[in-house]
């Protein structure tokens, strides 16, 4: 099956969601564990139940970021150029976090010393707490602009800086990535742990819960009156890529046009209020493996409400509105894309089946007696 320029280019936009929502459910629990470790892990031992809860999955786990920065490369080269460029500094914060974690799994048991643990249990905290908080208030940056333009060679100029991007709307982004990744990692320790580390989980669910929903409604709330944008001259789905050929506008409530256009997609985030509160609700009566599968749609009912209000656009610009890119402009050519549809037809059920497999074997519940009783072969 060939398909047309069109559909490929929303085909890789849907894929590219999919990467970044297995990405969020698989890796973002990860982040949400490293966060709670010093507050849910009183003890040595308890840490490293935790620990031993999600150390195992980890690697497999950040296989869907890695896949989503290579899609983005791939499939949309100049969007990649953009984003990697104005977004530097933050991304390499994350980088340099995500780095964190290996060493923290595999050296915070080399040695039996405390101090030595509690500096790799701080190196683990900062590893789940960047990459959680920098990717929503990356997304909260996309939603209010990047502050670059093209030239007419299609060369990228970005006149911001690291501090712009803390602006207050990022910075509730980001807040709403942050707990919502704590309390998905809260839900997988308290099915994966028994005691008093399960019943701080189940408390950190419902404040972690309560404080992203609150911050993803404030935001909700924002967007009305945030400049959002609207392509103005004829869209060309099956047009060659160029950014420049193109006339966009600003105004107020513009991210809201598409839910406006067709009101089905107002379930969207209406889902996201109702899987987190059943998330509260399955975690109080310790239904853990419901409550996981739930905040697994609270995560990706929020992340569709972002996808969804800014569709079309991948990267808009404040300074310069026709430099905004689109999917329909800024995408490889159709046969490039044609390629890389066949290669994820093939390997994308790989990586989902060999992730299945991997919750299915790593299923059991860990305990401070399993941790004293295997002191030396876990970590």
């Amino acid at each position: 099956m060939i398909f047309d320029y069109e559909t490929l280019r929303c085909i890789w936009w849907a894929f590219l969601g999919v990467l970044l929502i297995g990405f969020a459910i698989t890796g973002g629990y990860d982040c949400g564990v490293g966060v709670l470790l010093p507050y849910l892990g009183k003890t040595d031992d308890e840490r490293r139940v935790i620990l031993n809860a999600s150390a195992p999955t980890w690697e497999g786990n950040q296989v869907w970021l890695i896949t989503a920065g290579g899609a983005l490369f791939a499939a949309w080269p100049i969007a990649y150029a953009v984003a990697f460029s104005s977004l530097y500094i933050p991304l390499f914060l994350t980088l340099f976090a995500l780095w964190l974690r290996p060493l923290g799994f595999d050296y915070r048991g080399k040695i039996e010393n405390q101090q030595w643990r509690d500096w790799w249990d701080k190196a683990l905290f900062v590893g789940g707490f960047v990459p959680a908080l920098i990717f929503g208030v990356a997304f909260g940056n996309l939603l209010k602009g990047i502050p670059f333009h093209l030239d007419s060679d299609m060369r990228m100029n970005y006149l911001g800086d690291f501090f712009g991007l803390l602006n207050l709307f990022a910075l509730i982004a980001g807040v709403v990535s942050l707990f919502m990744l704590v309390a998905h990692g809260a839900v997988f320790l308290q099915m994966k742990t028994v005691g008093e580390i399960q019943q701080r989980a189940k408390k950190a669910v419902v404040v972690s819960i309560s404080v992203a929903l609150s911050a993803f409604a404030l935001a909700g709330l924002w967007i009305t009156r945030l400049e959002g944008y609207h392509v103005t001259s004829k869209v060309l789905p099956n047009g060659v890529s160029n950014p420049l050929a193109k006339f966009v506008k600003r105004s107020e409530g513009l991210w809201l046009d598409n839910y406006e256009h067709l009101h089905i997609l107002w379930a969207i985030p209406v889902l996201a209020f109702i899987a987190g509160g059943l998330t509260i609700w399955l975690s109080k009566k310790d239904r853990a493996g419901l409550a996981f599968i739930s905040s697994s749609v609270m995560l990706t009912a929020i992340i569709l409400t972002a996808g969804v209000s800014m569709f079309p656009f991948l990267i808009p610009s404040n300074i310069s509105l026709n430099s905004s890119l689109t999917i329909w402009d800024a995408s490889s050519s159709h046969r490039t894309l044609q390629i890389m549809f066949w290669a994820t037809i093939v390997f994308l059920p790989i990586v989902l089946t060999y992730t299945r497999w991997v919750f299915k074997v790593m299923r059991g519940k860990i305990t401070v007696e399993h941790i004293q009783q295997n002191s030396h072969s876990l970590y």
